[in-house]
Formats: C-alpha cells, structure tokens, sequence
C-alpha cells in the first residue's frame, strides 16, 4: 500500500480560525501493490449526504477517522453507524495525525475548497461533493492542487459513472441523433441575497466560526446552518445543486468537458429568469423548462429527440436506440441515499491505478463553472462573452469579480 512521503512540513498560524494551518509538501503515490489493498479514508463533514457516502463506501475503502465542526454531528453519526471512528472538531489536525490514504469531502458548498486543496498538499486522494465550489476562481485552484501533488480526485457527479448515461451522451456527442438542433435545460433556480436573521444562541460544540469559513461570520441562526444552500455567499441555489448534475450530462453529451460555452445571455428578467447559451460550435443550449430533466436535459437532433436524466432515457421515436445497455444495469442505481457505490468504486479502482477517475477534478470544475456563469448571467441581466480557455470575460471587469470573492481572514486560499 502506498504511503505518503511527506508528512507536515510547517505551521502558520490561521488568524481567525484560532488555530494553526497546516501545510504539506507534495508527495507522489505510486500504484498500489494489489487490488485487494485497503484505502484508509478520512471523512471531512459528517452531514446527511456524507453519511449515505459512509454506508455506500465499497470494499477496499475503510473510514477511520471523522472530522466536523459541530460536535453533535460527530456523535450522531457514531451512534447512528455503531462506529468508534477516531473524531476531530478540525479537519486539519485530522489530516495531520490520522494515517489516511484519502478522504471524502462532503461539507457545506463554501467550506469545500480548502479541505480539498489542503488533503491534495497532504498527498491524500480526494472524492469531493457536487458542486465542487461555490465560485469561479477556487474552483481552478482546486484543480492546480489536485495536480501538483498528483492526486486522484473524483467529484461526486455519479452520472458520470452510470452506464446509461454515458451512454445516452455518447449517441449525442458521435452524431447519433444527426445534427443537434437545441438543447432543452431545466430553469433551475438561483440563489438569493442573504439579508438577515434574528440571532440565536449558538450550540455547544458548534464552531460557528469555522462553520462560516471564508463567508462573513454572521450571527448564529439555525435556519442559516441548515438551509444555506437558498443564499449566494454559500451557494449558488439549485442552479449548483442539481445543475450540477445536469449541465455535466450537457458538457459531456457535446464533448465539452474540459471547456465552457462562449457566448450566454437572459432571456427573461430576474434572479431566476430563463437563460441561454452557446459553445463555440453547436446549437442553442435554452435553460427554460420548469420540469423534466433535472439531471440531465432534452436533446433535439434531425434524426431523433433525446432525453437524459438520471439513470434513465426516452426517445422520440420510441425505439431509435438499437443497442442500449440492459435496461438491468439500473438496479444497481436504485435505491435510497443517491446511489454511488459504483462511482466510489470508480475512485478507489483509480486510487490504485493511478489512472483519472470519471469524473476527474477538472470535469468537475468545467461543469460547476457554468452552473456559476449562468448564475453571473442573470445577476447582471445581460449577454456575456465569456472565453473557456482564460476563464474569464472577454472586456467585462464587471463580471469578472463576480468570478472571485472575498474570504475572511484566516480562511484565504493558499498559494497552490
């Protein structure tokens, strides 16, 4: 089993955190000896998602160690496991003393950069959740960490893996439908400007000051905690949450993966007007339908309509695919907790290959990058040029710092 060759190699103090930043050299894991070798994982945010992840972790992974910033959360999550998993209120002394090959990232959306860049300076792998960032900028950070210290990480779009789909969006990318004529998107709504709560007691053993992060430390409310995915400064709404999901199925049926769109615009007024947008080839890509695909969109080509959502597809004509995967491969996609069994066993299969996983760091970044551009594009109410290749937009200071944001003190993103 491979070991990490570098442990720690300074100490800053962390400002706001109280506490110090670790900081590690980087370290290139060799493949692993055999198939069978076991995957220490740490699990960085103890949340619902994080433990569907926990019971879905397939064999040769093996969690040994927790971290949240919340004490309550650590607690019920080892009653509820039966576990005697080691816990750590920061996940930075975790990753500092626990012998750990790879950790799973499943926190809030504006706390996930720095445990992802800080496990990739570790020489740990990374399985981190959807949507990988809540802004442009950390997101490109992110990928240069994972790849100066040659990580394996996998972002946590399991459509990626599922057979059907990647299926669906190969007939799509190879011109099996013909022509594309446009690509009908669910309107997945944004989020809001957070404007106040009343101010709250806040939990014993909740640190709230870390639990703000980079984001401004905000009076304690626990509708905040527990429902901040509606407010821009934690997320970007639906538009990175199930966004996520089906704009990657659009990046990857129009062999975009590792770009972006060109050119996006409103079509209606508002925070969650409909949008639109276009590559530098290829059709009309309209976000406008307030139901259907939510993980996934409706392709219209000159032989054939198609759509995609999650581990499913129909087709107009009814029998135009001749060679679809058995309709069998789906059960293992069934079932409670958002199956990704299959998409984690994807990741440790590439821990010991060495090999990038489906739904590599950069796919990931590329995927959620739009989510945030189509976000910006209705924030300003106008048409954007926007080029993939600098990440940013063409002669539009304005929008371009939309891409970045302030982070608090202590909570800065390191220098990859």
């Amino acid at each position: 089993m491979s070991k990490r060759s570098t442990r720690r190699s300074f100490l800053r103090e962390q400002g706001a955190a109280g506490a110090a930043l670790m900081v590690w050299g980087a370290s290139s894991a060799p493949a692993r000896e055999t198939a069978a070798s076991t995957v220490n994982v740490g699990v960085i945010g103890t949340g619902n998602r994080a433990r569907q992840l926990m019971d879905q972790l397939p064999s040769p992974g093996r969690i040994i160690a927790i971290a949240d910033c919340y004490e309550e959360h650590l607690k019920q999550t080892l009653r509820e496991k039966k576990k005697s998993w080691a816990t750590y209120g920061d996940y930075r002394q975790m990753l500092d003393q626990e012998k750990l090959d790879a950790v799973i990232v499943a926190t809030t959306d504006h706390g996930r950069s720095l445990p992802c860049i800080h496990a990739c300076q570790a020489g740990l792998d990374v399985y981190a959740e959807k949507p990988l960032t809540a802004y442009v900028k950390e997101g490109r950070e992110i990928v240069k960490a994972a790849r100066q210290n040659q990580r394996v990480f996998q972002v946590g779009t399991q459509q990626r893996t599922m057979e059907l789909n990647r299926y669906c969006c190969e007939v799509v990318r190879t011109g099996g439908i013909g022509d594309l004529k446009v690509v009908q998107a669910v309107n997945y709504t944004g989020p809001t400007i957070y404007k106040g709560l009343p101010q709250e007691p806040i939990p014993v053993g909740d640190n709230w000051d870390m639990w703000c992060g980079p984001a401004p430390l905000r009076p304690f409310n626990n509708r905040l905690q527990f429902g901040w995915m509606r407010w821009r400064a934690y997320s970007g709404g639906e538009m990175t949450n199930w966004g996520a999901h089906g704009i990657d199925q659009i990046q990857s049926a129009l062999g975009k993966s590792l770009t972006g769109p060109r050119e996006l615009w409103p079509v209606t007024e508002g925070l969650n007007g409909k949008v639109s947008m276009r590559y530098e080839d290829g059709p009309e890509v309209r976000f406008e339908l307030e139901g259907g695909p939510m993980g996934g969109a409706i392709f219209v080509g000159e032989k054939a309509k198609i759509e995609i959502n999650r581990n499913k597809y129909t087709t107009n004509p009814v029998d135009f695919l001749k060679d679809a995967p058995d309709p069998a491969v789906r059960e293992k996609w069934e079932g409670p907790g958002w199956t990704a069994a299959p998409h984690l066993q994807n990741w440790l299969d590439c821990i010991h290959s060495r090999q990038e996983p489906n739904a590599d760091v950069e796919i990931g970044h590329r995927s959620v990058t739009v989510c945030h551009l189509l976000n910006i594009t209705r924030e300003l109410g106008r048409k954007l040029t926007w080029n993939p290749d600098r990440e940013q937009f063409e002669n539009d200071d304005e929008a371009n710092q939309l891409l970045d944001r302030p982070r608090r003190k202590g909570y800065e993103l390191p220098v990859v």
